[in-house]
């Protein structure tokens, strides 16, 4: 403190300068218009600036809550999308287990592409519903389907995966064809049953059919190539995928309640 009065003593003209220039500047602002509304202006420009560095801040660390918002609503308006399909009755009063489908959003945590028989982790398992032979998709199109689940984890058997065959269509028509990978390009699986009368062209965009595991209309990707072989009826196709599979953040597991149903009939109609 003693330090403090010496120091003020000795600048004491100095000292004596800046408060009566305080004096006289918060004078000039307060008795003249334009000057306050300059100094005013000046302080929204700072303070404005400031709020807008700070909230951006702000918005960079909620961004993963809002993600995850946005995912949790895409799977409910996934849910209310795949049952409206024509296959189910239209009623206002439907109760939910009575619909056909049901999505889980969940994260891919592992991701494998560059084996023959590639899988995926899922952050999501039995608690959350998730349950083996169920198809998982984002906003782009199809990732593959459960193969084992845990309380809280499931391996994807990836469209990547020599082994997986999934049920697809031509989306202008009903010509049907299985999806499988040639374990070449990440970037292409093929249709390899294509029959021959089909019309087809690069460019056509390829979907699921309706099976235990997709429901109808799910996007898969486009023809790129077309090749004939004049010793079959039906046609090979590369099909470019509109997924990027080396590039996965948010999915949604598909859970059909007419699974179990459909698969009972089946085994009746073979075992007869």
């Amino acid at each position: 403190m003693q330090q403090i009065i010496i120091y003020i003593f000795k600048n004491s003209t100095k000292v004596l300068f800046l408060l009566l220039f305080t004096i006289a500047l918060v004078l000039t602002i307060q008795n003249h218009s334009y000057h306050r509304s300059s100094v005013i202006n000046s302080a929204n420009r700072v303070s404005g600036g400031v709020y807008e560095k700070v909230n951006a801040v702000n918005e960079y660390f909620l961004l993963k809550s809002e993600n995850e918002a946005l995912a949790a609503e895409n799977a409910r308006l996934k849910s209310l999308l795949f049952n409206q399909s024509d296959s189910l009755v239209h009623d206002t009063k439907k109760k939910w287990n009575e619909l056909m489908y049901e999505v889980t959003r969940c994260k891919v945590i592992q991701n494998n592409y560059n084996t023959f028989n590639n899988i995926l982790t899922l952050n999501a398992g039995k608690k959350l519903g998730v349950e083996p032979e169920m198809g998982v998709i984002n906003h782009q199109g199809i990732i593959g389907i459960v193969e084992k689940t845990s309380n809280n984890y499931a391996t994807v058997v990836s469209i990547l995966n020599t082994k997986n065959q999934i049920n697809s269509k031509v989306k202008h028509s009903n010509h049907f064809g299985i999806i499988s990978w040639n374990g070449k390009n990440t970037g292409y699986v093929q249709i390899t049953d294509l029959p021959r009368l089909a019309t087809v062209k690069k460019g056509d965009t390829i979907v699921t059919s309706q099976s235990l595991y997709f429901p109808e209309g799910i996007p898969i990707g486009a023809i790129d190539k077309i090749y004939t072989d004049n010793k079959t009826n039906y046609y090979t196709v590369d099909v470019r995928l509109f997924n990027d599979m080396t590039n996965l953040g948010y999915v949604y597991v598909i859970k059909n309640y007419h699974k179990q149903e459909i698969e009972n009939l089946q085994k009746e109609s073979i075992l007869k």
